[in-house]
């Protein structure tokens, strides 16, 4: 699609399942990680919203303030791309065609892109958070220190997961826009948020108290986004180059489209090659 970067494709999606399988686990063992990953997040963030609902003395001002963060907001998205993930390999573990296999292709795109945040963001929570906005002093309580690490420090872990164990091809260079793009909205979230409800999410943003470098933060944490993506870009390349051309582990497919996999396989490796999604 070279020229034509924003336009969708029109051959053959995903034909060996990339989405839905992996080199290492068989689709069943594949769907039960995404769905514990799953039920961990959205406990982790239903849970902190009612802590913090039941003990805070404004009462449930702070829960409702949390969907101004970017980590919290990055750590929702990740309990929905693990369950959404895990259905479409479970039906293809069921069925040997994965529910996304049904999708038009506009969806097909944006589970493509989907993807591409999921294994970029939390790592730039994660750097964010603890290069930045940690003051060096471990939490005194315990819900403070397991919820911390939960969304800084775990959602890079998840990250990882969907980076080295599924079969996922490499991300298409124009995904880098889409993630700037949704930088910048947040930014324009952030800014909402403090005419609305009088505060910054982040100390950084504050022109009054940074001194002229909120441009510096905003450009800095935009090409470190970059940078992360280019990384991301790089680690699945080498895991394909590892596990399949160089272990020869080109994938554990559904016993029940064991066939339309090898079909599959034959149509990626040949013609029509598989798609990059804009």
């Amino acid at each position: 699609m070279a020229g034509r970067p924003f336009r969708f494709g029109t051959d053959v999606w995903d034909p060996t399942h990339r989405f839905e399988t992996s080199w290492l686990l068989s689709p069943w063992l594949l769907f039960f990680c995404r769905a514990v990953i799953s039920l961990y997040a959205f406990t982790t963030v239903v849970f902190v919203l009612a802590w913090q609902c039941a003990k805070a003395a404004t009462g449930c001002t702070a829960s409702q303030n949390q969907f101004s963060y970017f980590t919290t907001l990055t750590y929702w998205g990740l309990a929905f791309y693990f369950l959404v993930a895990a259905i479409h390999t479970f039906t293809y573990a069921r069925s040997g065609v994965a529910l996304l296999d049904r999708f038009p292709r506009p969806l097909q795109a944006l589970h493509s892109a989907f993807y591409t945040t999921i294994i970029v963001y939390p790592f730039v929570v994660t750097i964010v958070y603890w290069g930045r906005l940690y003051n060096g002093r471990w939490f005194t309580e315990i819900f403070a220190g397991w919820s911390n690490v939960s969304q800084h420090a775990l959602n890079s872990v998840f990250a990882l997961f969907e980076l080295v164990v599924p079969r996922t091809n490499v991300p298409p260079a124009v995904h880098m826009t889409w993630l700037v793009l949704i930088l910048a909205l947040y930014l324009a979230l952030a800014y909402v948020t403090k005419t609305s409800k009088g505060f910054y999410t982040y100390d950084f943003l504050n022109p009054d108290t940074q001194r002229g470098l909120v441009a510096a933060y905003v450009f800095g944490i935009a090409v470190g986004c970059l940078l992360i993506f280019g990384i991301a870009w790089g680690a699945i390349w080498l895991r394909k180059y590892i596990t399949e051309t160089k272990l020869g582990k080109h994938g554990k497919f559904s016993n029940v489209g064991q066939d339309r996999s090898s079909a599959a396989a034959d149509l990626e490796l040949g013609k029509p090659r598989e798609s990059t999604m804009a």
